[in-house]
């Protein structure tokens, strides 16, 4: 009965895992979906796949879920622009992540009782169960804003040489913005998201300096932040913005040098503990070993 329980408890927890994963990951585009764009064949719109599908009602499930947890709406609050920095902009964002926070107490607090651990301390198990289920989809979040970040820190380089041209080749900014927005759609759609959110903004009415400050907000991004600083500042200057990108950009690129020689130096830093607890216990067992049995060997006629 014991073994019966503990794994219906399991395969509950996995299945509120997979539930997880399958309402915040960003769906991906396939390979044919890529081509038969390149080849101006779009798919059509209403095929959506089964994991869509499967996304979209575990995210209904968990808003629905969410609703009976009480919080503040998100637009005003620091979760909804976390949620913005992760990609997130559905409005059951913030509702499906409430949910995951009730089910995964829930599901580890079972998890507990059904293998027994929480005969050895009750209440610090229970307690412990409480609490990481509640923190974990906040972890996760703030994991999937850095590598968001990350993303679109790589990208932004290429957006930056594509600005540049664009502007040389003379258009105007906005017209460049656009144009940049369409061209990286498929090599770095984040950057390419974020750039059509700006034009939209335009579009309903935003000055182009509150979109921009918008941008820098949304991404949270010290390299975004400091090409909005640029842009702004060329606008009320009324300096040359190619000539002003173009500097912007060596500098990034000598940010990015200087990040890759900090990440170097730090190579040999990181490599002292796995060295000290896993590579020299070894070698002092490989060489010293035989030499001990040798030794052993020599002396055991003397100490019998």
């Amino acid at each position: 009965m014991t073994w019966q329980i503990t794994a219906i408890t399991f395969l509950g927890t996995l299945a509120v895992i997979t539930a997880l994963l399958f309402a915040f990951t960003p769906g991906e585009i396939g390979i044919g979906t890529r081509l038969s764009r390149l080849l101006n064949n779009a798919a059509p719109a209403e095929e959506t796949g089964f994991a869509e599908k499967q996304k979209h009602k575990a995210r209904d499930t968990l808003a629905a879920i969410g609703q009976l947890l009480p919080g503040e709406a998100a637009t005003g609050s620091g979760t909804g622009l976390i949620l913005l920095r992760a990609g997130y902009r559905s409005p059951n964002a913030l509702l499906a992540l409430r949910g995951a926070k009730i089910l995964l107490p829930a599901a580890f607090v079972a998890l507990v009782y059904g293998t027994g651990i929480y005969h050895s301390n009750a209440f610090v198990m229970f307690g412990l169960a409480l609490v990481l289920g509640y923190m974990l989809p906040e972890m996760w979040l703030v994991w999937r804003v850095h590598a968001r970040q990350h993303r679109l820190r790589l990208s932004l380089p290429d957006g930056l040489d594509l600005l540049v041209i664009c502007v040389e080749a003379g258009l105007g900014l906005d017209q460049s913005l656009i144009r940049v927005s369409e061209e990286l759609q498929i090599a770095h759609p984040e950057l390419s998201q974020e750039l059509h959110l700006v034009n939209l903004e335009m579009r309903v009415g935003k000055t182009r300096l509150e979109a921009l400050r918008e941008l820098a907000r949304r991404t949270g991004l010290e390299d975004i932040k400091s090409l909005v600083a640029m842009l702004i500042q060329t606008e009320r200057f009324g300096t040359s913005v190619a000539q002003s990108l173009r500097v912007h950009s060596d500098d990034l690129r000598t940010k990015r040098r200087q990040r890759a020689e900090e990440m170097a130096a730090k190579t040999t830093v990181k490599m002292v503990p796995a060295l000290v607890f896993f590579i020299f216990p070894a070698l002092m067992v490989v060489i010293l070993g035989p030499a001990l049995i040798t030794l052993l060997k020599q002396f055991s006629p003397i100490l019998r």
